[in-house]
């Protein structure tokens, strides 16, 4: 019988599920795989079987993988007929990377307000490890906007809204380079990025909901511009 208070029960089991929905969606987990036993992710991440349960009951939830009853967990193709996806339609790239970020305006920018109101302090030190992660790569490409959205994930993780979370989740299956900006450009698109995502995470530590939701509101609308200026320097 696992002790713990639900709501930590429950921020553990979202950190798995949003760890194994990610390897999931990136390939790691390829359709058919097997998840690891029961017993060997409660080894491995330290956590009750209670939570790996609750873990494996949202992924379920989500038609990721699927349970067979005396051999174990399964992924699930994801490409069939009926899948949520996102961005796999014959549509200009172009379009498509302005459209992935008009969508997450739409989600992110309340998300970060109420993180700002929910963030334990253990989510905060993830969320200052991701940040600090993402502005030490050194150039844009699939490896930094990989990262990026970590960051980003981590901060709707820390909403504790399952929603936000499986909105979020199946977004990062669209991630891929964009349109890379010039070489001129490219320095100063970084340390903006830098500069606005400490922001974000500033006003998150300091409990401060209407500066979250202005410092996310701000980061997305330049990057909507910087993509913007991308297309047109190098189309």
């Amino acid at each position: 019988m696992d002790s713990s208070p639900p709501e930590r029960r429950l921020s553990l089991a979202q950190q798995l599920v949003l760890d194994l929905s990610r390897r999931i969606l990136a390939g790691e987990l390829p359709a058919g795989s097997k998840l690891p036993t029961e017993q060997a992710l409660t080894q491995e991440r330290g956590v009750s079987r209670t939570v790996v349960r609750e873990a494996m009951s949202r992924l379920q939830a989500e038609g990721l993988v699927e349970t067979r009853r005396g051999i174990g967990t399964f992924v699930v193709d994801t490409t069939g007929p009926g899948a949520f996806q996102v961005g796999r339609h014959d549509r200009d790239p172009a379009y498509d990377e302005v459209a992935f970020i008009e969508l997450r305006m739409s989600l992110e920018v309340d998300a970060a307000a109420i993180a700002a109101q929910r963030a334990s302090a253990e989510q905060l030190q993830t969320l200052r490890t991701a940040l600090d992660e993402a502005n030490a790569l050194p150039r844009i490409a699939q490896d930094s906007i990989a990262t990026d959205f970590r960051f980003h994930l981590l901060i709707v993780l820390c909403t504790g809204n399952s929603f936000f979370i499986d909105a979020m989740t199946h977004m990062s299956n669209t991630l891929k380079v964009g349109v890379t900006p010039p070489p001129e450009l490219a320095e100063a698109h970084r340390q903006a990025c830098r500069r606005e995502r400490e922001q974000i995470y500033t006003a998150i530590s300091h409990r401060d909901p209407d500066g979250a939701r202005a410092a996310m509101r701000l980061h997305l609308i330049n990057c909507l511009q910087r993509v913007r200026v991308a297309q047109a320097t190098t189309g």
